[in-house]
């Protein structure tokens, strides 16, 4: 008598891990491109199994792009948080986001949000409503950091630091936008001294 073995979710599923997945195969494919067979491949599930944790695809996708954006390890992020110096921490930013936007793990060039979520904000229902969280979720963490470096010292007081956030965010995009055409690591490189000078100038815009 044959015995058959119940097929479903693997012992050691992680949440986080698949979601991540998912991630990875929305942003090479988008959307539409991305099939339930791509993503139960990518995740390490089987379809019964994503129904029950992730709900249908579209489901998916909002908690793929909330995960995403809500991730604390966002090497560029991080590169800014963490270092002391603010001028080498704008640096560091900048050179980061070209690494990032480059050399991903899974293949893809640019950056989710703009390279996959922003070409579905306004067709996808929620979809630009969870792009411009996100993007308010950066500023802030951005014009934080400024913020701490004005109370040391290394910026004056009246240092714009919302608006120079929003900068920032806007130079990481012009960066990644040049990654998703095809634009040398090198030829990146070449104006980042001039980018961090207008970041951090003392004249406000």
């Amino acid at each position: 008598m044959t015995t058959l073995k119940k097929v479903g979710r693997p012992k050691k599923f992680d949440r986080d891990t698949a979601l991540m997945s998912a991630v990875n195969v929305f942003w090479l494919k988008g959307f539409d491109g991305a099939s339930m067979t791509d993503l139960t491949e990518a995740m390490g599930v089987n379809p019964p199994s994503l129904y029950a944790e992730f709900g249908d695809k579209l489901n998916l996708y909002r908690l793929a792009i909330d995960r995403y954006a809500s991730n604390d390890a966002c090497s560029p992020l991080v590169a800014f948080e963490s270092e002391p110096d603010i001028e080498k921490a704008v640096r560091a930013f900048l050179n980061e986001v070209i690494v990032y936007s480059t050399k991903h793990s899974s293949g893809a060039k640019g950056c989710f949000l703009s390279s996959s979520v922003a070409t579905s904000a306004g067709e996808i229902e929620g979809v630009q409503e969870l792009l411009k969280k996100a993007i308010e979720t950066t500023d802030r963490r951005l014009a934080k950091r400024f913020d701490e470096a004005k109370t040391e010292g290394s910026l004056r007081k009246d240092f714009p630091s919302l608006e120079r956030a929003r900068l920032m965010f806007d130079l990481r995009q012009g960066l990644v936008f040049r990654a998703r055409a095809g634009c040398s690591v090198k030829s990146m490189k070449t104006d980042i001294d001039q980018r961090v000078r207008m970041i951090l100038s003392d004249q406000s815009s």
